[in-house]
């Protein structure tokens, strides 16, 4: 999945694509690179960003889901915002990317289940302003693992079809570090929901504290946290350096098998 970030205030490339030529330049970068599918945002959740209203974020997306949708790959929305979502869907996207799980704009589960799109539900502790406000938890991965199961039980009671949910245990969204290398360590106890996992770890500050390394220069570690995350079951990886990853994970899944998350007994038994 690759990210086209139509903000001035992303963590890791904001503003770089602000101007819809260069972010829809982008997007076709990323697709000629491997990308399957791309996900645009019109609104930064990184710790600490400010909220945008819903005309301004179809202001920055629009222009851009229009110059992306005949591509030839499927498009997610990433917003929380029923109005953005809708009129994203009327442009040729296909998911909704929600990093609130329906909390912010409930509303946004009937649309998703009236329209038929995928959806992808992330666990977030609090808001993007306040997220990184001492998170503490009982057990990451259980308190990760029950918020996602209640939120998936939320969406199909409002008609969305089970089979059109993606998981996202929201790497970096309300965690410690530890919490983060809890997360993608037990990957595999969240296939106990049943659905694809989504995991964007790509460049997050989790990265730079383990290993010192600034924003622009964590492709290893974006790199060894996604393969492991693929050994651990995540099926959709979201990420800004799609050749890159993209190799990795071929020759990962070459060596491991296709559904590599199935090997992995046999070879922590090697």
């Amino acid at each position: 999945m690759g990210i086209v970030n139509v903000t001035p205030d992303s963590f890791s490339d904001g503003g770089l694509f602000l101007e819809p030529e260069r972010a829809i330049e982008q997007a076709r970068r990323l697709i000629g690179e491997g990308a399957d599918l791309l996900d645009v945002g019109g609104e930064s959740t990184r710790p600490g960003a400010r909220g945008v209203s819903a005309e301004e974020e179809l202001e920055r997306v629009r222009p851009v889901l229009e110059g992306v949708r005949d591509a030839g790959v499927p498009i997610s929305i990433d917003t929380s915002k029923v109005a953005v979502a809708d009129a994203a869907l009327d442009t040729g996207a296909e998911i909704v990317n929600d990093v609130t799980a329906l909390r912010s704009e409930p509303a946004l589960a009937a649309l998703c289940a009236e329209r038929g799109c995928g959806l992808v539900l992330m666990h977030m502790r609090g808001t993007p302003r306040t997220m990184q406000e001492a998170p503490t938890y009982d057990d990451v991965v259980d308190d990760v693992k029950g918020f996602l199961a209640e939120r998936i039980e939320f969406a199909t009671s409002e008609g969305v079809a089970e089979e059109r949910i993606w998981i996202d245990p929201g790497i970096g969204f309300g965690k410690t570090v530890e919490h983060n290398l809890e997360l993608l360590r037990r990957l595999g106890e969240l296939r106990e929901l049943g659905r694809p996992i989504v995991i964007g770890a790509s460049r997050k500050s989790f990265l730079g504290k383990v290993t010192g390394r600034e924003v622009g220069d964590r492709l290893g570690g974006t790199i060894a946290s996604n393969v492991l995350a693929l050994l651990g079951g995540a099926e959709v990886f979201r990420v800004h350096d799609i050749a890159e990853l993209r190799q990795a994970l071929d020759v990962a899944e070459a060596i491991l098998g296709r559904r590599a998350w199935e090997a992995r007994e046999p070879v922590s038994q090697a």
